[in-house]
């Protein structure tokens, strides 16, 4: 894998990417993450840059070293201000699950005068498309749109980058998060990608992403196969 030396140090890539994966349940609770060495050659760098990738990963909770046994997940659910509720991904990696992101398209668009997106974001933004896949079975197609006032965005690692780690790379802290839901018939690329007929009714989660003025720095669309795995969200007391 070939990092961007544009953005935040290489370490921080790293430990964001390893990151990801724990809290999507590729390195389960209790196994040991790949050797020093191994994550060396995938990343293409020095030994101490992913000895401090793995430290930040240590003081942070997540791992655990072992002398001579190797580095072990010991935490695999992040901590929210927002909410004492686990978040849905959360969720299914403690069930057992695996979660695994595709990056389908990023592209700038023109929004259209009438549409949601131009209210939002004017007459340009990013599109991302994404879809995940629980235990290898497609799950959830993704339509991400982003203001442009972002600025230069990398989105070519966002098969392993959070997106929302990719926009705190760009100075804006997502805040505040307005879900809407509803159930509405898969379109043909929905359909698709899912591997789903036509107009077949989906869970469907429309998602308003503030940051701290108050301002939507992301909308989304997100279709849900739940015949496969029911949405659910558990609130601690």
């Amino acid at each position: 894998m070939i990092l961007s030396r544009k953005k935040k140090p290489l370490y921080m890539q790293i430990k964001s990417i390893l990151k990801d994966r724990i809290l999507h349940g590729t390195y389960p609770m209790g196994m040991l993450i790949p050797s020093e060495p191994q994550l060396e050659e995938e990343f293409s760098v020095s030994k101490i840059t992913v000895r401090n990738a793995i430290q930040e990963l240590v003081q942070e909770g997540y791992l655990e070293k072992g002398s001579g046994r190797g580095t072990k997940v010991i935490r695999n659910t992040s901590t929210s201000k927002l909410s004492k509720g686990k978040s849905f991904t959360e969720i299914l990696v403690e069930e057992g699950h695996r979660i695994r992101k595709k990056l389908l398209r990023s592209v700038t668009i023109d929004n259209s005068p009438d549409s949601e997106c131009y209210r939002l974001f004017g007459e340009q933004c990013l599109l991302i498309e994404r879809l995940y896949f629980l235990n290898n079975v497609p799950y959830i197609y993704f339509t991400h749109y982003i203001s442009m006032k972002i600025g230069d965005v990398e989105t070519l690692d966002l098969d392993e980058q959070s997106l929302y780690d990719m926009l705190e790379d760009q100075d804006i802290v997502p805040i505040q998060f307005r879900d809407h839901f509803e159930v509405a018939p898969a379109p043909a690329e929905v359909a698709m990608q899912l591997q789903v007929e036509l107009h077949s009714p989906l869970l469907r989660r429309s998602r308003y992403t503030r940051d701290s003025y108050g301002q939507v720095v992301e909308f989304s669309a997100g279709y849900y196969q739940t015949a496969i795995h029911p949405y659910s969200v558990n609130y601690d007391a």
